[in-house]
């Protein structure tokens, strides 16, 4: 396979650097390498890897999104970027706050056992309403539609898909997901949604670098995801990664801040955990070439032993072809030798059927010499009235006559037939046949 030397060091034949341009002017993305990974995922099928980049900028799920089951999502503690603001009514700070912090912790410790044991509660005589009342993309829409509504059109891309198929998305895309988790009663969140997400530096950065999704905490998905982020302020954001092949919470955001605030906290997770996806990537290209590799070297193990097959199955059927023709030979040589036998036995059987030769001076005596074939003369004396057959079985009982032959005269040739083709035939005596005192008759070869 012919690989250019110039593409980038991407390992590509012309036509995959082809594609790759062509994808990268129709999507705007700049590095090669992100565009080289989208096409391999898809098999280098341009129109697919195109249409799923459109979907996803808006906010609808790839095909990877089919994935019921999300992949686990675990909490990087040690690793981890937190970021938290009080509450702009004050009750996070001060003396008050820290009462407030004591209480509302103890409140969040029996509000979490209260709910837990609801939760098992339900398992027993039934399901979570919310679960079995709403559906999850119902909620995931229903909540973009009303923020529009209620806040602003203007923020970033929501994804249009359920919490499985945005972290199934982000997984296999490699790109950060960032969530956010919504709650209508919380102070700051009018001032967040109005003042911060829709601010366009915010809103690019977001669209560029991350999957982005979102969902109240009040609906059966929010919910669900609620319980497993465990918010304890408004509004809420985390940050989730592919890392050590595992979808990892970076960084927790809780309560408001402004768009510098919140760029300057992006910009620092992606800073610090970039390398994250840039190492998955790699893996990825890697594992891909070990995947062709491994293809070419199967197809050429397959090739060879399709080859080897094919010689063996020409070697099987030219042996067999040279068994069929041992067998066919040595059938004709029995046969050949059946018949020579046969043959040989008939001629003893007709020594019989040849008359006795009559005296020199009979007077009706004809003396006939036969020439073979094989340059020998035989001579004997028949009676005119002997029937042409006695001329016949007297050269058939020599050992030197053919086998099959026929008997002419020599002038006018013509040939003497002298055995009956069938019982009623007549056949003629040596004086029908015009042969007198003296003839000399030919003996040809009918085999030769």
């Amino acid at each position: 396979m012919d690989y250019l030397g110039d593409n980038g060091g991407l390992g590509l034949t012309s036509e995959q650097t082809e594609k790759v341009l062509q994808f990268q002017d129709l999507t705007g993305i700049e590095d090669m390498s992100i565009c080289r990974d989208v096409l391999q995922r898809h098999q280098w099928n341009l129109e697919v890897a195109v249409q799923e980049q459109l979907n996803i900028r808006e906010g609808r799920p790839s095909l990877y999104a089919t994935e019921t089951r999300p992949p686990a999502v675990v909490s990087d503690h040690l690793g981890q970027h937190v970021f938290y603001t009080p509450p702009t009514d004050g009750s996070g700070s001060g003396i008050r706050g820290f009462f407030a912090n004591i209480i509302n912790f103890f409140w969040t410790l029996c509000y979490n056992t209260i709910i837990t044991f609801l939760q098992i509660g339900r398992r027993v005589i039934g399901t979570d309403s919310r679960n079995a009342l709403t559906n999850p993309i119902e909620d995931v829409l229903d909540f973009i539609r009303v923020y529009e509504e209620k806040y602003s059109s203007v923020h970033p891309v929501f994804y249009q898909g359920t919490y499985s198929q945005v972290l199934n998305d982000a997984k296999h895309e490699l790109k950060f997901l960032l969530i956010y988790l919504h709650s209508d009663n919380a102070i700051d969140t009018l001032a967040f949604c109005r003042d911060t997400l829709s601010q366009p530096d915010v809103v690019t950065y977001i669209n560029t670098n991350f999957l982005f999704w979102g969902c109240s905490s009040k609906s059966g998905e929010g919910y669900k995801v609620s319980q497993l982020f465990r918010p304890k302020h408004y509004p809420y954001m985390a940050v989730v990664v592919l890392k050590d092949n595992r979808m990892t919470i970076v960084s927790r955001m809780e309560g408001y801040c402004d768009s510098n605030v919140l760029l300057h906290r992006l910009t620092t997770v992606v800073a610090e955990f970039e390398i994250n996806l840039v190492q998955a990537r790699t893996d990825r290209v890697e594992a891909s070439l070990n995947r062709s590799l491994r293809a070419h070297q199967d197809e050429a193990f397959l090739e060879s032993l399709r080859a080897d097959q094919e010689k063996e199955r020409r070697r099987r059927e030219e042996r067999e072809a040279e068994q069929a023709e041992l067998r066919r030979m040595e059938q004709e040589a029995r046969a050949e030798q059946e018949r020579r036998q046969s043959i040989a036995q008939e001629k003893i059987n007709s020594v019989t059927k040849v008359p006795s030769e009559p005296d020199a001076n009979h007077p009706d005596a004809v003396h006939v010499v036969f020439k073979l074939p094989s340059g020998h003369r035989l001579e004997r004396r028949f009676l005119k009235s002997h029937s042409l057959e006695a001329i016949f079985y007297f050269v058939f009982c020599h050992p030197a006559a053919p086998d099959t032959f026929e008997i002419t005269t020599n002038f006018p040739k013509k040939v003497l037939y002298c055995v009956p083709q069938h019982e009623s035939d007549y056949v003629q005596t040596l004086e029908e046949a015009g042969l007198q005192h003296r003839e000399v008759l030919f003996i040809n070869d009918l085999d030769a």
